[in-house]
Order: C-alpha cells, then structure tokens, then sequence
C-alpha cells in the first residue's frame, strides 16, 4: 500500500518507510526514512523532532512515495536527491557520473596537510579522473591562491565538475578538459591528485547494487587487477609533477602493497599513506625527489 493512501502523522510516517526499506534489505532505513521525509516536506530536523503528529498532506505523501520507491530499489539517497555534502561543499551529484563517497575526503585531508605551509601559495593542481569535481572543489575552497586542470574523460562527469565550480563560485579557478588522463598536458603541477577506477573486472558483479546498478562502470573498472589506471598516470607521473612536486592517489582495500612499489620505481618518495574511518589504507601521498636521477 502507498503512503498516499493512508492519512500518516510525521511519526507514522517515518515508521511505514523504514518498514519498507526495512524489507527491501536498506541497511540504513532509518536514516534514510528521517532523511527522505524531511526532504519531502521541507522539514528541519528540529520540526519533525517536536510536532511527530502533525499530519502530512497527499501531495507530500505523493512525493514521499516517489522518493521511497526508488530507495526500495537501491538508488542512493543522495542521487535521488540529487545532493551530497562532500567535505564544506555541497555537491550535486547528476546520472551517469560517481557519487563521491565520504572516504575520499581522506584524499582532500591528506594532501591539505602535506600542503600546510602552503594554504595561500598559487599552487597548480591536477586532478585526473574527476567525477563530478568533489575533489577540486573540496581543495580550492581550502586553498583561495590555487588554480586546477581537471580531466576525466567521461563527458557526463566533465559537465557535473563544471557544475559543481559554478555551484561552488570556483569556475574562476578550474579549466575542465575531456580526455584520457594526462595526454594532452604539458604543463607541471605542484599537485597531482586522482580517485581512479580501481575495482578488479571480476569483482564488478558483487558490489552492492547502490553502487553496481547506478555508478558508471568507467568509473569503477580498474581492469584485471583494479590497477590499470594507477600504471596509466604514473609512467608519466614525473613528467607532470615539479620537483617536490605532491602526488595524491585514492586506493582499494589491500592496493597499497601493489601501488607503493610502482611510484618508487619512478623516484617517488612516499610520504604517507592515510587511512579513513573504517581503518582502511585509502590515500597515499609521495611526493618528487628534486634532482631524482
């Protein structure tokens, strides 16, 4: 039965959602269920906290059961949506491109430090394989002198990160380019930074259905291994970084191991490698040996 069939209070309500998710095997129904009520109804969470019983209209209910029924089906809530948080930035998140994911704030962390002495330097960033431009936006709001080149080669995700610039009042800062990785550059960059595909191409069919159903396989498949594109960007990593020049990865559970070894061969000195608040390995850091031979 339909919420709109049914005169719910805000309680009521919250509770015939959860129930819902609840048996379409939603781990987060709760959650979900206050979130999408919330956004329904244009609720703040203090509203929905001290009037439970105020009732809801069909016209709400109408919405609410749009947005329930596409949860049921695995769709993140954040592309149902359209809206995702993402460091201090608010992101929209389009069909077709990445949701970005809180872990990758370890990436925008961890290279924030590595910059610490730097925060008003016109530095260049870089960033490769931008999705929909989480990483950048996150960066130059922390970063005011910096400038970035953003590549991806998905022209969905080209589009999402000029968006989410504009969005973010940083075009001014950003150049996007539609290509495969670095070819076309010939500049150097003072940091370089990427979430790559790194999932293995066996592995694509037991992700979750959140993630296998409604993220682009271009943005998840790393190849037989997962690590296709880590080989792809370094082997002219030391052509596009200065010397001291940052480079910044995302990585797999377990890649570390196989990506460390890969940047030291190129005279690479690793300077960290991060984990994020599941106490997994997820960015590594390593940083241009000046005068590296």
């Amino acid at each position: 039965m339909t919420l709109a069939t049914k005169n719910l209070s805000r309680h009521q309500a919250v509770f015939a959602i959860k129930q819902r998710l609840l048996e379409a095997g939603v781990d987060t129904a709760d959650e979900d269920a206050r979130i999408l009520l919330r956004a329904a109804t244009s609720l703040t969470r203090l509203e929905l906290a001290t009037q439970p019983q105020t009732a809801l209209s069909h016209e709400q209910c109408q919405i609410l059961d749009q947005y329930v029924t596409r949860r049921e089906a695995h769709e993140p809530v954040s592309r149902i949506l359209e809206s995702r948080g993402f460091w201090t930035v608010d992101l929209l998140i389009a069909p077709n491109v990445l949701d970005p994911r809180p872990d990758t704030e370890t990436l925008v962390e961890t290279a924030l430090s590595l910059l610490e002495n730097t925060p008003n330097a016109p530095i260049k960033i870089l960033e490769l394989g931008a999705g929909s431009g989480a990483i950048v936006c996150a960066l130059l709001s922390e970063l005011p002198k910096a400038q970035a080149v953003v590549v991806d080669l998905s022209p969905h995700a080209c589009q999402a990160s000029k968006v989410n610039l504009a969005r973010c009042g940083l075009s001014n800062r950003a150049f996007v380019l539609q290509g495969r990785w670095h070819e076309a550059l010939q500049a150097q960059f003072d940091l370089v930074i990427s979430n790559p595909p790194y999932i293995a191409s066996a592995e694509l069919n037991a992700l979750p259905p959140s993630v296998r159903l409604y993220d682009p396989i271009l943005a998840l498949d790393g190849g037989t291994d997962g690590l296709d594109c880590y080989r792809a960007i370094i082997k002219d990593i030391p052509r596009l970084l200065k010397p001291n020049g940052l480079l910044v990865f995302e990585l797999g559970i377990g890649q570390a191991t196989d990506v460390r070894p890969m940047l030291e061969a190129m005279k690479l000195e690793i300077k960290t490698i991060a984990r994020d608040l599941g106490g997994h390995e997820r960015a590594l850091a390593a940083r241009a040996i000046q005068n590296a031979q």
